[in-house]
């Protein structure tokens, strides 16, 4: 069984992210803990983290319905010593924020060279960077995400992925979130049921199922291998509808949070209710 829902507003407490994501009728949610485009925040409290603990247990999420994602300006494998030494800092913040929010994943843009050292170094890096938030942290395991491609990230390609994981030392503490609408971006096609069948037999082969951690299902306004990210709602871009169903229907796919993205929050609750009806036991006469 794969666990459905959308990223949530922690505004006023995580514990109010757990009450938003109840109300659109979801088994899973992300959320940030702290300010995503601030490279502090302030420390949680213990009256803060035991309401957030209160609120999943009320309702019924565990640690592996959940995926809390870091802040955007973390640049793991930045190319000069003062930003990737802040940049390790910062994630080893949002790890420990996990820890005390009692969470076990957390996922993560992995890095940008900005031209100024190559995709190799940068993405060692980005592992060495992994291994030493690991190092410092218990039982939250880092949570690769593939990039559309903008710029100078890396993560894009499926091989990029399977090269951080290769250097990372516990592996059982490393994993990937497939987001579609990056994937579809970066040039993984999903406009078909064939297609997207390609593209995650291409996922198995490169990394492999065992890593895969959570999705981010989102339809793309931007267009097949632009790298450009830009997320739609299901069926009203690019990609279509075909490749959520066929992605729901897939058996390697299981045990993972699925995370709604998409631009408008007022139909989530819909988009929730077409996903599970996609799933062969939801099927009429099943």
């Amino acid at each position: 069984m794969n666990y459905l829902g959308a990223h949530v507003s922690a505004a006023g407490g995580a514990d109010q992210a757990v009450l938003r994501a109840v109300d659109i009728g979801a088994t899973a949610f992300a959320l940030f803990t702290k300010n995503q485009r601030q490279w502090k925040g302030k420390p949680l409290t213990d009256e803060a983290i035991a309401a957030f603990k209160q609120a999943c247990k009320t309702h019924g999420f565990g640690p592996e319905q959940i995926l809390p994602h870091d802040s955007y300006l973390i640049n793991l494998g930045h190319p000069e010593a003062e930003g990737l030494a802040k940049s390790r800092a910062a994630f080893l913040d949002e790890m420990q924020r996990c820890e005390q929010l009692g969470l076990t994943l957390l996922n993560f843009h992995p890095g940008s060279h900005l031209n100024k050292i190559s995709e190799a170094d940068c993405l060692s890096r980005i592992a060495e960077s992994i291994n030493l938030a690991l190092d410092a942290t218990q039982g939250v395991t880092a949570v690769i995400e593939n990039t559309a491609g903008q710029g100078t990230n890396l993560g894009w390609r499926f091989e990029h992925l399977a090269e951080i994981i290769d250097q990372v030392e516990d592996k059982s503490r490393v994993g990937v979130c497939i987001d579609t609408c990056h994937a579809f971006a970066a040039g993984y096609d999903l406009r078909t049921r064939d297609a997207t069948q390609a593209t995650l037999d291409e996922l198995g082969k490169v990394v492999g199922f065992e890593y895969l951690r959570g999705m981010h299902l989102n339809d793309a306004k931007s267009a097949f291998a632009s790298r450009v990210d830009r997320h739609h709602s299901l069926g009203k871009g690019n990609i279509g509808l075909d490749a959520f169903s066929t992605i729901m229907q897939d058996e390697r796919i299981h045990g993972i949070p699925m995370i709604l993205e998409t631009i408008e929050p007022e139909i989530w609750a819909d988009e929730l209710n077409w996903l599970r009806a996609q799933v062969p036991e939801a099927a009429p006469g099943k």
